[in-house]
């Protein structure tokens, strides 16, 4: 993992065509912008936990241990393929 330290203001590039910036801090939390073409999907992680369940659960009858055991696996397989 990749840990960068920004301000306020501040952006990171993701290749040429994703743009991150702080947009404002306060405490604990931050609010960042994402700009990023419309057909990159962009979700919270626990959103994207919920989309891949779904969809798993729509393809196979598998136990709700399966479930989970592939959820995580391609979890894990999609943060491998993000660009560092």
């Amino acid at each position: 993992m990749l840990v960068l330290n920004r301000k306020k203001g501040q952006s990171i590039c993701i290749g040429e065509q994703i743009k991150i910036t702080v947009v404002d801090v306060q405490g604990d939390y931050i609010k960042i912008g994402i700009d990023a073409p419309r057909e990159v999907g962009v979700y919270r992680q626990e959103i994207y936990r919920e989309i891949v369940s779904s969809n798993l659960q729509a393809a196979a009858g598998e136990t709700g241990a399966d479930k989970h055991h592939l959820l995580d696996e391609l979890f894990k397989s999609q943060l491998e393929t993000i660009p560092r």
